[in-house]
């Protein structure tokens, strides 16, 4: 059985303390400070390089910071079963020879331990996550079989057989059609329903001022969190984006310094 810590009632499900990351001569992320609520739906947005996916990987525990410090529930996350970390799925080698019915079973190990067997409990577990995604009937098949909406139904699965309370999504919707982005969306909404605290990396602004709580506006820094309306603004993005962009309402902005520093808006 996997060392486990207790949980803080009394503490956020999350919260990262004047977190900084510094790793071959660069920093990775600096100084930033925020928590969640349980049962949240946050969106984490940001240019390329702006440290979403370090920043899920210091809150799974899988990367150390070099300064300050994340607490789940109170505790550091080292030790936490709660936590489900969904990475890209460019990460995975998609030709492994396993079914989906075992990818899910995974998320039982922290549980069982690496020599354990699963019981009826277990299996159980992975039967109602794989019902819950609405990919029950593809457990026998192999990971490679399954289309991109498919595969990140499953690692949602693992993450509902795990129990975890805490899921971080690294770019889930990025290569999905319009249907299966629309289904990975609603099936967010199911998550919250179960009281599951949903962190959700993605580029698409429009989608997460849609679908998300509250955003989380990143680039090295944190540069914004508050509700969409807030952090949507012409004046916020320009500070995370620079340069040109164009906002979801279609809108333009664009930051050109003058000569008294001030920046133009358009």
């Amino acid at each position: 059985m996997y060392p486990h810590v207790h949980h803080q009632p009394d503490q956020p499900i999350l919260n990262v303390a004047r977190l900084s990351l510094r790793y071959d001569g660069r920093t990775a992320l600096e100084d930033i400070s925020f928590h969640l609520h349980a049962g949240e739906r946050v969106a984490v947005v940001g240019p390329n390089g702006a440290g979403k996916s370090t920043l899920f990987k210091v809150i799974a525990g899988v990367l150390r910071p070099s300064e300050g410090e994340v607490t789940v529930y109170g505790s550091g996350p080292g030790g936490h079963v709660c936590i489900g970390y969904i990475p890209q799925r460019s990460q995975v080698d998609w030709r492994f020879p396993v079914s989906v019915a075992d990818v899910v079973m995974m998320g039982r190990i922290a549980k069982l331990g690496l020599l354990g067997w699963p019981k009826k409990r277990d299996w159980d577990l992975v039967r109602a996550a794989l019902e819950t995604v609405g990919i029950a009937d593809l457990a026998g098949r192999q990971i490679g079989e399954l289309s991109g909406g498919q595969q990140q139904r499953m690692f949602i699965a693992r993450a509902l057989a795990q129990e975890a309370e805490l899921m971080l999504m690294d770019e889930p919707l990025t290569g999905l059609d319009a249907p299966a982005q629309e289904g990975l969306l609603a099936l967010l909404g199911e998550l919250q329903r179960k009281g599951v605290t949903v962190m959700v990396a993605t580029h698409d602004l429009e989608q997460a001022a849609r679908y998300f709580d509250r955003l989380l506006l990143l680039n090295r820094r944190l540069v914004a969190f508050g509700v969409p309306e807030q952090v949507l603004r012409p004046e916020v993005l320009v500070r995370a984006y620079g340069g040109h962009m164009t906002l979801p309402d279609g809108q333009i902005i664009t930051d050109t310094c003058c000569e008294g520093g001030e920046h133009a808006h358009a």
